[in-house]
């Protein structure tokens, strides 16, 4: 069996940055994203520089076969990152990781199995001696369709040390070429973290074979802390999401990581055994692409960035305090330890208007990372133009908001095809609203709300009688400015699940109705695959 990719080119004194956003960012509530989404982020992620992108679960659905097979195709090249597919122990799924990985010039299969005691007891129901048998036999599985396997005993953060050892060391020596520590859970603190990495380091003998990566998720708040301190003891590959998006309080933020080790890389270098003065970076991630990723991200799943985020928040190069402003003027250094422009953060206003032509809206959209078809184009480019009927100066955050907000749309079951409202002080608010049906039908039907947005919902939900749960509603200003682009952002609840819906408008009324109308199309996809899966 050949060397894997990433064992072949891969020294100890670089951090592997592995990417997850299209695999545990997408499991966010909400946050689910179509093929052509991930196709558009996942080129992002290349040109970040991402070492690996893990595109996907191949086994859990159709959808995410079709991501993971479309990624390694388009971004999977042999100069681009390592394509990763998500599969559990089973010959099932890493069989559907495989077939989905083809495409893909460097290809590794993800496998893992639980080893915690807890989950062996409640979730597998399986005795340490079962997952001691089945894990060496799987990553062999593996390792029989591709040469690059990683393996991961879920729930590591908890599991006896001594087994886990065991574990590590079975799956090296059925060809695992990284062994993944997962603090599952985010229960541990960054000492404790630290010592499980060294142990694993000290304690497996065959530890040289692989390189040692960490996942973890930030429930307590310390997975990038965990992370650095991994970093110190041995890891060298880092698993993470962009805006550090997941499962429950989200995971390791990739650029909080990134830049850490970048602003603080002389503390890290004798970590990664440098000389202490080292100005090579860490990683290979190109640092002024972070902001640009984080909108994309955030743009397009709908998962708003706090204004107090590290790195990436609105107000994380912001100065308000008289003493801050004094002392930023006269010198950064004394209030900022990085450069705004490390991270890619401008103020750039494109020079694009109502007379600018199809040409150069193409060009600035490739620029800003989105490779759209001629159709997706076509749209955005009537929505451009609309835009810059009523806006003067259009930025590229304005560009951003249209495009996600055409791209991210599923097909239109329902369709808005006209809100009018009617409020005030003094008056009732009464809403107006027409739809299209998915047979065509064009029904309109009005009522009263508390407010606007309000008395909008309550049509509409007369006219699509799909029940539902209204359980968020947030409303953003994209830009500066009383003609300011606004996007709105809402989650719905069904027994299904979680939908999101996003939409930008000047006009917040109709953004707030185009926003609830996709999000209804997609809690109504997903009621409709479920009947033809039924069937």
């Amino acid at each position: 069996m050949s060397t894997s990719p990433s064992q072949s080119h891969v020294s100890s004194d670089r951090v592997i940055i592995f990417d997850t956003t299209l695999r545990d960012g997408e499991q966010s509530p909400g946050a689910t994203l179509n093929v052509d989404q991930k196709l558009t982020i996942a080129h992002q992620l290349a040109r970040l520089g991402v070492d690996v992108i893990e595109a996907g679960f191949p086994f859990a659905s159709p959808g995410d076969f079709t991501a993971v097979q479309q990624i390694a195709k388009a971004v999977g090249t042999e100069t681009g990152p390592i394509i990763c597919g998500l599969a559990r122990a089973t010959a099932k799924d890493i069989d559907a990781a495989a077939e989905a990985l083809k495409p893909a010039a460097k290809a590794r299969i993800h496998t893992f199995l639980a080893t915690s005691d807890i989950h062996l007891e409640y979730k597998l129901k399986k005795t340490r001696a079962e997952v001691l048998q089945i894990v060496p036999e799987m990553v062999a599985h593996a390792k029989s369709k591709v040469a690059d396997v990683e393996f991961s005993p879920e729930d590591a953060g908890r599991s006896d040390p001594d087994f886990l050892y065991q574990v590590l060391e079975a799956a090296i020596a059925a060809g695992a070429t990284t062994v993944n520590i997962p603090d599952t859970v985010g229960y541990t603190t960054p000492a404790e973290f630290g010592a499980l990495i060294k142990g694993i380091k000290d304690n497996v003998r065959n530890i040289d074979r692989a390189i040692i990566s960490v996942h973890g998720h930030n429930d307590l708040g310390l997975a990038v802390a965990n992370f650095l301190e991994a970093v110190k003891n041995g890891a060298r590959q880092l698993e993470c999401t962009i805006n550090g998006i997941g499962e429950r309080a989200g995971n390791a933020a990739l650029e909080e990581l990134v830049m850490a080790m970048h602003v603080r890389r002389q503390y890290f270098n004798p970590f990664l055994g440098r000389p202490t003065d080292s100005t090579a970076p860490l990683c290979n991630i190109d640092t002024k692409q972070i902001y640009k990723t984080s909108r994309m991200v955030s743009s397009l799943t709908g998962m708003l960035v706090q204004p107090n985020k590290a790195i990436v928040g609105a107000n994380a190069f912001a100065h308000e305090s008289g003493i801050h402003q004094d002392g930023v003027l006269k010198n950064k250094l004394t209030y900022e330890i990085m450069d705004a422009q490390s991270i890619g953060l401008t103020d750039n206003q494109i020079v694009l208007g109502k007379l600018s032509g199809r040409n150069a809206f193409g060009t600035r959209l490739r620029e800003l990372g989105f490779d759209l078809s001629e159709q997706e184009l076509n749209k955005a480019f009537v929505r451009f133009k609309d835009l810059a009927d009523k806006k003067k100066d259009i930025s590229d955050w304005d560009l951003e908001a249209i495009v996600s907000d055409e791209i991210r749309q599923v097909p239109d079951a329902f369709k808005l095809e006209h809100v009018q409202v009617s409020c005030g002080d003094r008056a009732t608010p009464t809403a107006t609203v027409t739809i299209l049906t998915p047979n065509g039908e064009e029904l309109t039907d009005a009522a009263v709300g508390t407010g606007p947005v309000d008395a909008v919902y309550k049509a509409i939900n007369r006219l699509v009688n799909v029940p539902n749960q209204l359980i968020e509603f947030s409303v953003q200003s994209v830009t500066a400015g009383i003609d300011a682009l606004g996007e709105v952002t809402i989650r719905l609840k069904h027994d299904m699940g979680i939908f999101s819906g996003h939409a930008a408008n000047t006009d917040i009324i109709v953004a707030s109705a185009r926003a609830y109308i996709n999000a209804l199309n997609k809690l109504y996809y997903a009621l409709a695959t479920t009947t033809t899966k039924a069937k």
